[in-house]
């Protein structure tokens, strides 16, 4: 509704400048698609004098008073009508194709046509779509009107559509659940369907804040909703106490084990890292890897060295792979992160970057 209401007040200042121009009928066109908009009072009251100014005329102009001021009424009639137009024809705070996805988004009946994606999109097609078209509609950016509801209709969809829950009610039950929303609300919550943050939270999640957050105002739950949520809080309070005892229970219990069984198991047999109690370093005999063992290791140990050896070696090919696919999750991530955003730069970095356990853990395969 707000972005009707700013059409509305464009609307009025258009027909004002024809009012000035001398153009009633033009005027009265304007303001009448005004209060179809929005019931502006000052759109009624112009366009209840112009009516009545036109009865009052039999719909004809009063005659001039002489040649000079039909050569001034004429001259100052084109000027304004021409500035009138060309208002109305070339926006200067936004393009005809920012008016035009705005337009298409309000016209929309479902999130799947909002994001402009299938049913049967994944996870990955509803993030894609959503990067896309919320860098297109955020408000600070997009500054035709109704962009602001129609971020917030992104926002919310994507935020219902990546919940498998509400994405499976949304499916079985469909877009038209509850009809006792307004029509400024349901125009991003189709039926009652909200997601658990606001647009703009959404937005910042995904771009770290890349627009300020001026332009945009965070939608709030119903009144309903936060008198149900009070009432649920004072009638849980007095559990409180004996509900949290049971959550903590297997936790204390877990701490108490562990307590209890330190003062039955010994300490390992190796160390991968040397400290005060590991400090003699020995290597492995088949791939020379280094581990550290205690001062009175060999007489203890002297017949299962094989065994020893072995889980040193499988302990750290472990670490290794572990390492190696942390590395070439980043590097890909980086890749992906450079051809997404066209960043020349970002790719080259991911290009450089190095994965030292990847390369040693092929140099031990080879």
């Amino acid at each position: 509704m707000d972005g009707n209401k700013d059409e509305s007040i464009r609307c009025v200042n258009i027909a004002q400048k024809f009012i000035a121009a001398g153009e009633n009928e033009k005027a009265i066109k304007f303001l009448n698609k005004a209060l179809r908009l929005y019931p502006l009072e000052k759109a009624k009251v112009l366009l209840n004098d112009l009516q009545n100014n036109e009865g009052g005329r039999g719909g004809g102009e009063p005659p001039p008073k002489n040649a000079e001021g039909i050569r001034q009424r004429t001259r100052g009639g084109t000027d304004q009508k021409e500035k009138a137009e060309n208002q109305e024809n070339e926006p200067a705070d936004y393009t005809q194709e920012q008016l035009q996805l705005v337009k298409r988004i309000k016209k929309c009946k479902d999130y799947y046509e909002i994001l402009g994606v299938s049913k049967e999109a994944t996870e990955t097609d509803l993030k894609k779509a959503y990067r896309k078209l919320a860098l297109q509609m955020h408000p600070d950016k997009n500054k035709a009107p109704g962009a602001t509801e129609a971020f917030k209709a992104i926002g919310n969809a994507f935020s219902v559509l990546s919940d498998p829950s509400k994405r499976k009610k949304y499916d079985v039950y469909g877009p038209e659940t509850d009809t006792s929303h307004s029509h400024a609300h349901s125009d991003y919550t189709h039926g009652g369907y909200e997601g658990d943050i606001s647009p703009e939270e959404l937005f910042n999640m995904f771009f770290g804040g890349g627009f300020p957050s001026s332009g945009t105002t965070h939608y709030r739950r119903s009144r309903h909703a936060h008198h149900t949520h009070n009432f649920y809080t004072r009638d849980t309070q007095s559990e409180s106490g004996y509900t949290l005892f049971l959550q903590l229970t297997p936790i204390l219990l877990l701490i108490f084990l562990s307590i209890l069984s330190s003062f039955f198991v010994s300490d390992p047999v190796f160390s991968m890292h040397r400290t005060d109690k590991y400090s003699v370093e020995r290597k492995t005999y088949n791939l020379k890897i280094p581990y550290y063992v205690k001062e009175d290791f060999r007489p203890e140990y002297k017949g299962e060295m094989r065994r020893i050896e072995r889980n040193v070696e499988e302990e750290y090919i472990g670490q290794l792979r572990g390492n190696c696919w942390r590395e070439r999750s980043y590097k890909e991530n980086l890749l992906w992160k450079a051809r997404n955003y066209g960043d020349a730069k970002l790719y080259q970095r991911a290009q450089d970057y190095q994965t030292p356990s990847c390369d040693q853990l092929q140099k031990l395969y080879s």
